[in-house]
């Protein structure tokens, strides 16, 4: 007799854009007990689904997947986050022999389309192959259908939003979509939903727009069973009272991820001026305080989500009165804002607008804008390359031009397109210097010259530079299960240190110890870098650009900072003989993964 399974349905959605074959495939239990959900058991799909290395991202055969966790769709608060995981079109090795060496992508993001897919009936979506002319999927609990979306190709994703929901005729549909630049495979292009809330970061809306993908509409009736439902109520409140009156609970609320940007410059720890700096004078004309008092109306949150981080407001004066959107927050004030030297928040707001609008990933645009800046500051390019652009920093009309160009591709947007390793290699006369990326990836808005264990998060996470990997591999694995689970990282504090523990076994009757739950998140890390190993990536993609080790910071608290190379190889030593791996190659040890139950991955 088949074991029962509580928490899941054990089934993925399976659809061939080029075939049109539309099915239902069972989950292998003992991935949803080895592989949880979410970016891990995205991660697990990937392996199986991609056999050899060197795939095309941007191939038929490369799957995009749409992954809640086993907590999504249930109302544990702040549990709605999907990992879409894909081969990633926009990293790269140093050396492979592999032309499109990449390495896995696993971009989170909130709102509520996550716990619909689970209302639909399924633990994730697995996309492959591409559709002869633009589509888009339309899901209702059993009934799926791939429809024609011509009239919608091109379109923004701002106008998109509504006219979709227009043509669905059905408000209850929670979707998902690109913008222009997915479609015209700007390689760090994002999948947006309710507006702007983003799948942003390793390139997922390049690859779907490479399916000739436009959206997904998802409607469910459904909901997975608890295993004790009598425990799972007791838990849930706890949860609740966790949350209530606390002050991150407060903060978040009032400030969202905007109150970080005077936090961060305060500490030297923000992009500023393409990492140059890590204080930017004029953050109070971009804080939240600012937003607070001249653009915000509205709080917005995730589904069962008590922190109502996201902001929305209106800007009510100069060129771009009238504007409504959300933001600013840190990673978004900080890349179109301090990190160009842009005070001017109705400008800075009108670029995380456009950028949004345009379906591309702000932090890589940003950082992307910024290095093109300093080098035309050095005189290293000059206007004949940026198609006449004057692109002095702080310049907000410039800033929209060169995005615009970006988004479309068109001239000096095309080298950009592709991020900032393209465009440095391009340039050369040392610009690789201040090209801030690791593996093809750009940064996100924390500066590292005064945060070395922030450096050390950057150079080890499997999707290229990421500030949310977590600075050491107890961190490192504990994320994975968040992201695995679908709780996000601003509730970790909410829940304290057992609770998301017990709630998993109430949800799916397994019992998780401390020990199993770290192992868990310990096993996804390890087979992302096994995929990351087999792609050509060694000790030599785990380094940080020069800037960092040779550039103090001028202005600031943190004045004269800058990070050491010797403590900071040194650092890396240490993390590669905690984890277990050969720190010459990078390469997990075969006792390490056959502890992890990962010998499968042994042969590479």
């Amino acid at each position: 007799m088949k074991k029962r399974t509580y928490g899941y349905y054990g089934v993925v959605l399976y659809v061939n854009l080029t075939t049109g074959k539309i099915e239902k495939k069972p989950i292998p239990t003992q991935d949803l007990e080895n592989f949880v959900g979410g970016r891990g058991l995205g991660m697990k799909m990937l392996w199986d689904h991609v056999k050899t290395p060197g795939l095309d991202a941007l191939s038929q055969e490369n799957p995009l997947m749409f992954m809640p966790g086993p907590f999504s769709g249930f109302p544990p608060p702040s549990s709605a986050r999907t990992c879409v995981v894909t081969k990633s079109p926009h990293t790269s090795p140093l050396q492979s022999k592999y032309p499109h060496a990449s390495t896995v992508s696993y971009a989170n993001m909130g709102g509520f389309f996550g716990p619909e897919i689970r209302f639909a009936g399924y633990d994730g979506i697995l996309i492959t192959g591409k559709a002869s002319s633009p589509a888009y999927i339309v899901i209702e609990d059993d009934k799926v259908e791939i429809r024609d979306a011509k009239k919608f190709w091109g379109m923004r994703t701002d106008v998109f939003d509504k006219a979709f929901i227009d043509e669905l005729g059905d408000r209850r549909f929670r979707t998902c979509y690109i913008g222009p630049a997915g479609e015209k495979g700007v390689r760090y292009a994002c999948i947006l939903n309710t507006a702007a809330r983003a799948a942003g970061r390793g390139g997922t809306g390049c690859v779907m727009g490479s399916k000739n993908l436009k959206a997904i509409a998802v409607k469910g009736s459904k909901q997975p069973e608890v295993s004790d439902y009598k425990w799972f109520v007791e838990l849930l409140e706890q949860a609740r009272k966790g949350f209530q009156g606390t002050p991150s609970t407060e903060n978040w609320r009032k400030n969202g991820t905007a109150g970080a940007l005077t936090w961060s410059s305060s500490k030297g720890t923000m992009a500023v001026k393409n990492y140059r700096e890590g204080t930017f004078l004029e953050v109070d004309k971009i804080g939240a305080a600012a937003a607070r008092e001249k653009v915000w109306i509205r709080d917005f949150a995730c589904f069962c989500c008590p922190l109502a981080c996201k902001k929305s407001g209106i800007t009510r004066k100069g060129p771009y009165a009238g504007l409504v959107h959300d933001g600013p927050e840190y990673e978004t004030g900080t890349m179109l804002g301090a990190n160009l030297m842009i005070s001017d928040m109705e400008g800075m707001l009108k670029a995380i607008f456009n950028t949004d609008d345009l379906g591309m990933d702000i932090i890589s645009a940003g950082n992307t804008v910024g290095f093109l800046m300093e080098a035309y500051e050095k005189g290293l390019i000059d206007t004949k390359f940026l198609d006449g652009i004057d692109l002095r920093w702080g310049n907000v009309d410039a800033t929209l031009k060169i995005i615009e160009k970006i988004a479309n591709r068109d001239g000096v947007g095309d080298i950009a397109s592709r991020g900032v390793k393209a465009v440095s290699k391009k340039i050369g006369k040392g610009s690789e210097k201040f090209a801030i990326h690791v593996k093809g990836h750009e940064l996100a808005a924390w500066n590292i010259h005064a945060d070395p264990a922030k450096g050390i998060c950057y150079a080890t996470s499997n999707r290229g530079a990421c500030h949310l990997n977590g600075n050491d591999p107890t961190e490192q694995n504990t994320r994975s299960m968040l992201d695995s689970l679908g709780v996000c990282l601003f509730a970790e504090g909410g829940y304290g240190k057992t609770l998301i523990r017990h709630l998993l076994s109430a949800i799916t009757g397994k019992e998780w110890t401390p020990e199993d739950y770290m192992t868990a998140g310990e096993r996804i890390f390890n087979l992302e870098k096994m995929f990351n190993y087999r792609e050509g990536f060694n000790r030599e993609d785990d380094s940080l650009p020069d800037r960092f080790f040779e550039e103090p910071l001028t202005v600031g608290p943190r004045k004269g900072a800058v990070l050491e190379k010797v403590k900071f190889n040194e650092a890396m030593n240490q993390y590669y003989e905690e984890r277990g791996w050969d720190s010459k190659t990078t390469r997990p040890g075969n006792a390490k993964l056959k502890s992890l139950g990962l010998s499968f991955a042994m042969d590479v």
